[in-house]
């Protein structure tokens, strides 16, 4: 849905350009630099793909006793969350429809995992878990774009992203065993593609994009909170609507 939601925004947006009619925006000359700036805007929506352990359904055990601490499990997932970033653009001209961006972020968005049990007791007490993450993004972007028509041109986005979480998550070890946070390693990196649309103001170009990203590694860093033992691998998927100004 929030997909949908962006995707329309973008449709909007160039066709609200086009009704301008025929005057030519210039984008402030951003595209005759070899060499540009500007800033951006995201709003994200993430979530893990869970890989489980073979005996994930288990029931949760003590590790210093092995007494069960819970049921056993009936699924472990993880829904979208939202989140949002704010940005810096590099720029550099490879030739006219292709060009290099770096474009560092600070990124604010939680991640959650939702655990249910065959009691429903135990879902009430334990059943969801944050994982709590602000993170510095710097992605290293190849920009392949179209002619131009009237004011728009539309391009495609792709590269990699290294992530690197400000502060270190540490278990608090005197907190009760389900209630320790489930780590997650600090720096991973990602793979990322999308879709957007220049579209050229007189004094500035702002460029509605659309893009995914996939960790490329495992994020999970097993810990002494039970909850994260029936988990194999987290992956990261994220979905993100931004508006780059330059």
């Amino acid at each position: 849905m929030q997909v949908r939601k962006a995707t329309l925004l973008l449709m909007v947006l160039i066709l609200a350009v086009f009704s301008q009619g025929k005057a030519q925006g210039w984008g402030g000359g951003a595209d005759q630099n070899k060499i540009s700036f500007g800033f951006s805007f995201q709003a994200i929506q993430q979530y893990y793909k869970v890989i489980k352990q073979p005996y994930w359904q288990s029931a949760l055990v003590d590790p210093e006793t092995g007494k069960d601490i819970t049921s056993g499990i009936t699924s472990i997932g993880s829904r979208r969350t939202p989140g949002f970033a704010v940005g810096f653009i590099s720029r550099y001209s490879l030739t006219e429809h292709l060009e290099a961006r770096l474009t560092p972020a600070l990124v604010f968005a939680d991640r959650e995992l939702n655990y249910t049990f065959y009691n429903s007791a135990d879902n009430a007490a334990n059943g969801i878990r944050q994982v709590q993450a602000t993170t510095v993004d710097v992605p290293l972007l190849l920009k392949i774009k179209s002619d131009k028509v009237g004011n728009v041109r539309a391009y495609l986005v792709g590269g990699v992203k290294y992530s690197m979480a400000i502060s270190k998550q540490k278990e608090d070890l005197n907190q009760d065993l389900l209630q320790r946070k489930i780590l997650n390693t600090r720096n991973f990196a990602s793979y990322e593609a999308g879709i957007g649309c220049d579209i050229y103001f007189q004094y500035f170009k702002m460029s509605p994009e659309l893009k995914i990203a996939n960790s490329m590694g495992n994020l999970l860093v097993q810990g002494t909170n039970p909850l994260s033992s029936p988990i194999d691998k987290l992956f990261l998927h994220q979905i993100m609507f931004s508006l780059h100004f330059e």
